[in-house]
């Protein structure tokens, strides 16, 4: 999947990791979410690169500026419309319809990062029953003191039911001469200035149809900042866990030419390919009657439909990093986030615990050993990891689902995920994506897992 081309002033999309990998204890296991996860070391200490904050417990919701809003509890508190504050027009710039809505708003106390950034990128899980929508912004302060304006970071939906959803959409072209936002990123123009981002706010807006009794429900908002030098090569680690996950295996190239109001399936389906795939390791998948829609002549209908819900009709595909989050976090108990990590020592101790993660990277064909193609911008599912430390991947740019397994030299593949500059096949100098990844997980894990993710703060 290629993600659009950002100008080459600035980078694509930063963050790579400077620590070091830690020593830990070698294990093997082939599992499943269920099985006994292997003995893993601590992660590294992303707070120095990397900066989470959520909001998800029944005491966050009940924390910010509510109008409007309410607190629910259960295995995900979320926060819900309780009574209706005001009303906003809104033509929906994609299919030229005009419509009212009652919304009301919660906004989120001032987070103060721990690390001076120069990304933002949001996530939010949530569920948008038909006629309800959410907006997100985002508004930071620089560290000469000056404020962003509020940046519409997204304005999503669920469902996409003609006459009565909107299209969910991200917004590019927001800038205020300071920073920019880029389909899910915001950040600063010209990083070498020194300016900073030092803290943000985030702002929901509920929306549903006036008298209507429906309304969204969110489980899940926040954000990951980050500030990771340039750099086109980053320090080796030692192995340190050998296990292997057993993930369902799909396809991308399987559906070419599928669905062309869905960018066309094929290789711009690394995304909801991937997220497909680790949806179904945690044992959820959309029902039959979810996939009705789909063609019954084409295989693995369930990748269809998750480009369809992921599909931003903004950025005119389906690589929206929030959007695939929120996209999982549809599916029952189930949690999604789009963070950085540190090392692949961090994303070592994930497997060893028995979680998945969906990288995103850019390279040359002569980069990955193996891979046989190059890409501005591919996602791929890591399941584990070898004796000698390699790395195993689902990786959807893959001729059948039976090859969609494959094994990549340790060196060449931690290299491109956290590098943050590289060289195009012209020579010239692009960015790299530094560790982002998408983590899904259940909202009830197991000890070990919460252990984990607590370390790296995404829980």
């Amino acid at each position: 999947m290629v993600r659009p081309s950002r100008p080459t002033t600035r980078r694509t999309v930063l963050a790579a990791a400077l620590a070091a990998a830690a020593t830990g204890v070698t294990t093997s296991a082939a599992a499943s979410p269920g099985g006994a996860a292997a003995a893993a070391p601590a992660p590294t200490a992303p707070e120095r690169l990397i900066d989470n904050r959520f909001w998800t417990s029944y005491r966050d919701w009940r924390g910010g500026t509510a109008r409007g809003t309410a607190p629910v509890p259960g295995i995900r508190p979320g926060l819900v419309i309780a009574e209706p504050v005001g009303r906003r027009d809104y033509t929906d710039p994609h299919t030229g319809t005009s419509a009212t809505w009652e919304y009301a708003t919660w906004t989120a106390p001032v987070h103060r990062l721990s690390v001076r950034s120069s990304e933002v990128i949001p996530s939010w899980n949530a569920s948008t029953p038909a006629g309800t929508w959410l907006e997100v912004e985002l508004r930071g302060e620089y560290t000469d003191g000056t404020q962003t304006p509020w940046y519409v970071m997204g304005r999503w939906a669920s469902g996409d039911a003609d006459g009565i959803d909107i299209r969910r959409t991200s917004l590019n072209g927001q800038r205020d001469g300071k920073s920019s936002v880029w389909t899910d990123v915001l950040a600063i123009n010209d990083t070498d200035s020194g300016l900073r981002l030092v803290s943000y706010q985030l702002r929901l807006t509920l929306l549903r149809k006036p008298g209507s009794t429906a309304t969204p429900t969110v489980w899940r908002l926040g954000a990951m900042g980050s500030d990771i030098p340039d750099r086109f090569t980053v320090p080796a680690s030692r192995p340190c866990v050998a296990r292997e996950l057993i993930v369902p295996r799909y396809s991308q190239e399987t559906h070419i030419g599928q669905y062309p109001e869905y960018d066309n399936g094929g290789e711009a389906w690394c995304s909801p390919t991937s997220s497909q795939m680790i949806i179904e390791y945690w044992g959820r998948k959309p029902t039959p009657e979810d996939l009705a829609w789909v063609n019954p002549d084409f295989a693995d209908p369930q990748v269809c439909h998750a480009a369809r819900y992921t599909y931003d009709y903004e950025y005119g595909g389906c690589g929206n990093w929030p959007f695939n989050a929120a996209y999982a976090a549809t599916y029952k108990d189930l949690r999604g986030v789009v963070t950085r990590l540190a090392s692949l020592t961090d994303l070592e101790t994930l497997i060893g615990a028995g979680i998945p993660a969906i990288t995103s990277q850019s390279f040359l064909a002569s980069e990955l050993t193996g891979a046989g193609y190059g890409t501005a911008g591919h996602l791929m599912t890591v399941i584990g990891f070898t004796e000698s430390g390699d790395v195993i991947a689902n990786d959807p740019n893959s001729p059948t689902n039976e090859a969609v397994r494959r094994v990549y030299r340790r060196r060449e593949w931690e290299n491109i995920w956290l590098r943050t500059k590289r060289y195009d096949a012209d020579g010239n100098v692009r960015g790299g994506t530094g560790g982002v990844c998408y983590l899904y997980f259940p909202a009830r894990p197991t000890p070990a897992q919460r252990r984990v993710l607590r370390r790296l703060r995404v829980v």
